[in-house]
């Protein structure tokens, strides 16, 4: 099958072919005919394997063969929301790309950046709009968005929004939104959380799932390797050095966690940087592109900023430490083997992490291969320390959800020098950077204290944006 038989336009035929793309891959089979009939749609796929594309294509189509007549700015006309910043760029990349011979505008917005600009940029009208929640709700409230237009809203990474705490954003955004349009969800995985959603959101939708539920690649050679606590940055700098591996990503739980080793491995010779939610924009593109370029080795990143991460032929990923959700690691590894290439996943795992493993070889049925390098083998008297959060760390806590609501609730002006740095909209930002981590880094509140809680320890951001106790309810 070639993506002619599709019934795609020729205009959009040239500039897929103009992107190497010569055959559909399974989801964009499945998924284009059912979008172009205009039907809604639940889709599901293994990261790296087209979803972009499944739905870019058909409503480029749609949108150009039904113009619209108005000679008044342009209203938005397809939405498409994403959790992160990094996958809202991504994905308004690929928009723009296939669009290039069609006369539809497209723009991106997320947070971390100047407001000001996306203020100016939308007045001129776009076509399609891709956003991140938070920043999209400043922009309506702010009336330099109209929704009311809307044709075709696409959730892409749904699974991550609801993890992250975006279901009250989700619900504002759908209520300023015409009643009648077309409804895509794409996913990464059949939660039963997407389910729920799905039956809320979608009427008689098709459903289409390209692998089984929350598979991972078979072009990707797992392995685990029991290693202490305390040496974990040694084997992995030893195994980048003595293996002569080029380009690997490395993920953290944490923030600080990212941050220290980033630190370690520059210390070691082998040059890294990390890139999470309290990097700066500015900072995490570069570190994107000197990792794509071959300047830096390794990317130390944390699950919030590593989704929308799309590097071609990426050889290696290593879980430094094991995520606190099981699923997670699924997207993890997901990273590599993708497209027709292989990879490697390796992941470093201490006494600390053994239920997490288990919980993760549960999701995958099977066992994960265990490799050993002599010399570091863990210390059998080291006995297992808690890790806070471990199986309910999905961003579904009140107080997070809560967190969210307490920066809508009148705090742009003490928002306003965080995450990361980046003017304007914090708020939104701030909720891509540390809805889901709010959790997870309650163990990584101390480096030398793991065991107290960030309810006492805190970071001076998690205490000076708490909200009140008794709007916990969030909405």
């Amino acid at each position: 099958m070639n993506f002619e038989s599709l019934g795609l336009k020729a205009d959009i035929l040239r500039a897929v072919e103009e992107q190497g793309y010569a055959e559909p891959t399974p989801i964009q089979q499945q998924a284009i005919p059912v979008v172009l009939a205009g039907k809604d749609l639940l889709a599901s796929a293994q990261t790296g394997t087209g979803k972009t594309a499944g739905f870019t294509l058909p409503i480029l189509q749609l949108l150009s063969e039904s113009p619209l007549q108005s000679k008044g700015r342009r209203p938005v006309r397809a939405l498409i929301l994403t959790p992160t910043r990094e996958l809202a760029a991504q994905v308004g990349e690929n928009v723009r790309n296939y669009s290039k011979y069609l006369q539809l505008r497209s723009f991106v917005v997320f947070g971390g950046v100047s407001i000001n600009p996306q203020m100016m940029k939308l007045r001129g009208g776009v076509d399609i709009l891709v956003a991140t929640p938070g920043r999209l709700l400043d922009l309506e409230h702010q009336n330099a968005v109209d929704l009311s237009h809307v044709e075709i809203l696409i959730l892409d990474e749904a699974d991550r929004m609801l993890d992250m705490g975006f279901i009250h954003d989700i619900r504002r955004i759908l209520n300023k939104l015409p009643p009648k349009r077309q409804n895509l969800l794409f996913s990464a995985t059949f939660s039963d959380e997407i389910k729920n959603l799905a039956n809320k959101l979608l009427h008689n939708p098709a459903s289409v799932e390209v692998a089984r539920r929350n598979s991972a690649s078979e072009q990707i050679a797992q392995s685990v390797h029991f290693v202490d606590k305390k040496r974990k940055g040694e084997l992995l700098s030893y195994m980048i050095g003595s293996q002569n591996w080029q380009q690997v990503l490395v993920f953290t739980r944490t923030k600080h966690g990212a941050n220290r080793l980033a630190e370690q491995l520059n210390k070691d010779g082998v040059a890294a940087a990390a890139i999470h939610g309290n990097k700066s924009q500015g900072a995490r593109t570069r570190a994107l592109s000197d990792f794509k370029s071959g300047q830096i080795r390794v990317l130390v990143a944390t699950d919030i900023a590593a989704r929308g991460l799309d590097i071609d032929q990426l050889p290696h990923v290593v879980n430094y430490e094991l995520p606190n959700v099981a699923e997670d690691y699924v997207h993890r590894i997901g990273r590599t083997g993708r497209a027709e290439a292989t990879g490697q996943a390796i992941s470093l795992v201490c006494v600390d992490e053994h239920k997490l493993l288990k919980d993760i070889e549960r999701l995958l049925k099977r066992e994960i291969p265990r490799i050993a390098i002599p010399g570091y083998e863990p210390d059998p008297s080291i006995k297992a320390e808690p890790i806070q959060n471990g199986r309910n760390g999905r961003g579904h806590s009140s107080r997070e959800q809560g967190g969210n609501d307490h920066h809508r609730n009148g705090q742009r002006a003490n928002n306003h020098h965080h995450a990361g740095g980046g003017r304007g909209d914090s708020r939104g930002d701030r909720r891509e950077s540390n809805g889901r981590q709010r959790s997870s880094d309650k163990s990584d509140v101390n480096p030398w204290n793991q065991g107290q809680s960030r309810s006492k320890g805190a970071p001076s951001n998690s205490r000076r944006h708490r909200r009140p106790a008794k709007a916990a309810s969030g909405e």
